[in-house]
């Protein structure tokens, strides 16, 4: 007999397999209405998104390429030496620093020095030259140490300082080459054999037999005329001739002789009258000395002045005479003066009339001479050859070829490539400069681009990820690409300006981040996808208020950055805004 527990135990499990059989069997008979629910979609659900406050802000990025700032292609402008051959480079441009005054390379073992100037160098400066140019080449001498003038003209105190910056870097300035001397000393000869030639006409015209009885007739009417103007002088002085000198003074000696005569003759006479009559007792033949007594009047004795009397009227007769004969003497010395004035003006009139006429006669016969053209022809050959020599001379002397100075915006600088090398000729471009300081190069799309503004703030990041802060310089063609490369088509430049430099490496691969706008305080933002605009043009978005349950909020909008917008308007932070769905 079977035991009761294995009975039990073959009930249950019987009882489980008529279980799962029928399990199975429902499971696969479904009605048709069952399997329509079964395969029909589900109820939509709204996706929603949390209105934040937070600031924002919005970034173009990039990519770029961190290299040194301001690249600039470096050639020559001329020959570098005085001469024409070949040029070569002997000593090829280093990579690296250059400052101010260093001699960037060697072309024929002539140096090409680098100076700093924003004219470009375009010519030889050669002696007397002037222009912003040499202005500019003075003010560089100076920076250096060399004195130099500001005057703007390549003078001598110009070329000593330019002697000396060549000297202590181990060469000689530019010096006339020999060809440059040769017609130097070419035309000086030309000058001087231009003057010979003049001094021979010169010589030949001034003892000419044309011209010569009648530059002999000229000096004697000029010496004749000469002695009649001191002549006519002499006369119109005042002064009376010899002769009437002569004359004039016998007239004054007779009329002084009649007048001593006529004072005699007078004196005499009154003497006569007034002489008294001699008294016999006073007389000295009485021998003896008695004292005077009064006498007592007597009558005077009668005395004859009849000869006395005719002597004085002779003595004034002959006074008179003497008188008239001195007037005589002095009216013909006057009549003769004038005379002779009025003769002395004739000869001076007709001396000048012969100077005029030799004068003339002379100068005619200059002109007609075939001497006198050989002459004029000789003094326009020497004006010639003076002429071209002077200006030849204005050039001539220590000189800067075009090549030898290269003018470079900023120094110091980087050789950041070298574009020739040793024993190579030199044609175009032979190096390219940089600034010291680094650069960001990239480009963006043009719809990017229009949002870039120089000035604007950047992040540069390295593949470390560390940032430096950065301004954006240029954008599109002041931007510039290294060697001149060009964007991608659709693209424009853009280059950036590192504000530090500690860690960084030129030839590094950057990513930029130029900030385009940002908020000044923390703003609520939504998601961009939430905000729907109506038909009116309105901006509005749906809020959740219950579970599916919307209501539309009219907002502003503002700033976009990053798929989220700035809105304003009947929301808080933590509503929850529909995204997609309902």
């Amino acid at each position: 007999m079977r035991s009761p527990r294995r009975l039990l135990a073959g009930v249950v499990a019987g009882v489980v397999v008529i279980a799962g059989a029928g399990w199975a069997v429902g499971a696969r008979l479904r009605s048709p209405a069952d399997e329509a629910a079964r395969r029909a979609a589900p109820a939509a659900s709204l996706v929603t998104a949390a209105v934040e406050r937070r600031k924002l802000v919005s970034t173009v990025v990039l990519s770029g390429m961190l290299e040194y700032g301001s690249p600039l292609p470096v050639t020559l402008a001329g020959v570098v030496g005085g001469g024409a051959e070949l040029q070569r480079a002997t000593r090829a441009p280093r990579k690296g620093r250059i400052g101010e005054g260093a001699v960037l390379m060697e072309v024929n073992g002539r140096p090409v020095f680098a100076l700093r100037g924003a004219v470009p160098m375009h010519r030889t400066i050669a002696p007397g030259g002037k222009g912003a140019d040499v202005r500019q080449l003075q003010r560089a001498l100076r920076r250096l140490g060399y004195r130099a003038p500001a005057s703007g003209v390549f003078d001598g105190a110009t070329i000593a300082a330019v002697t000396r910056m060549y000297a202590k870097k181990g060469y000689e300035a530019q010096q006339p080459t020999l060809t440059e001397r040769q017609t130097y000393e070419t035309l000086r000869k030309a000058v001087r054999t231009a003057r010979e030639s003049l001094a021979t006409e010169q010589q030949a015209l001034d003892r000419g037999r044309d011209v010569l009885p009648l530059k002999v007739r000229l000096d004697n009417a000029e010496k004749d005329l000469k002695a009649a103007r001191a002549a006519l002088a002499e006369a119109e002085s005042g002064g009376p001739t010899p002769a009437d000198e002569a004359d004039l003074a016998a007239a004054d000696a007779a009329v002084r002789a009649a007048r001593e005569r006529l004072l005699e003759a007078e004196q005499a006479l009154h003497q006569a009258v007034s002489q008294p009559t001699s008294d016999p007792a006073t007389s000295p033949t009485a021998g003896v000395t008695a004292t005077p007594q009064p006498a007592a009047p007597r009558p005077t004795a009668s005395v004859d002045t009849s000869l006395l009397e005719l002597k004085v009227a002779n003595a004034r007769a002959d006074l008179a005479a003497a008188h008239q004969a001195r007037d005589l003497a002095l009216r013909k010395a006057e009549e003769a003066g004038e005379s002779r004035l009025a003769e002395l003006r004739g000869a001076v009139r007709t001396a000048k009339e012969a100077v005029v006429t030799a004068e003339q006669a002379l100068r005619q016969a200059r002109q007609l001479s075939p001497a006198r053209m050989k002459v004029a022809g000789a003094r326009a050959d020497v004006a010639a050859a003076e002429e071209m020599l002077a200006e030849y001379a204005r050039t001539y002397g220590v000189s800067i070829p075009p090549g030898e100075v290269v003018f470079l915006p900023k120094l110091p600088a980087r050789v950041q490539k070298v574009a020739v090398k040793p024993g190579r000729p030199v044609e175009g471009e032979v190096a390219t400069v940089t600034s010291s300081a680094f650069a960001v190069t990239g480009s963006v799309e043009a719809a990017e681009a229009e949002l870039l503004r120089p000035g604007m703030k950047a992040t540069v990041e390295l593949d470390s990820g560390r940032t430096y802060q950065a301004r954006l310089s240029a954008v599109g063609e002041q931007a510039g690409r290294p060697g001149g490369e060009e964007p991608p088509e659709g693209s424009q430049a853009v280059l950036l300006a590192p504000t530090g430099r500690a860690g960084l490496r030129a030839g590094v691969a950057v990513t930029v981040r130029v900030t385009v706008g940002a908020t000044e305080d923390p703003v609520l933002v939504v998601p961009v996808a939430a905000v729907i605009t109506s038909a009116d043009g309105r901006a509005r978005v749906r809020v959740e208020y219950a579970t599916d349950r919307t209501r539309d909020v009219e907002v502003r909008t503002g700033l976009t950055a990053d798929g989220n917008v700035e809105v304003g308007g009947a929301l808080k932070e933590g509503d929850r805004v529909v995204v997609s769905g309902g």
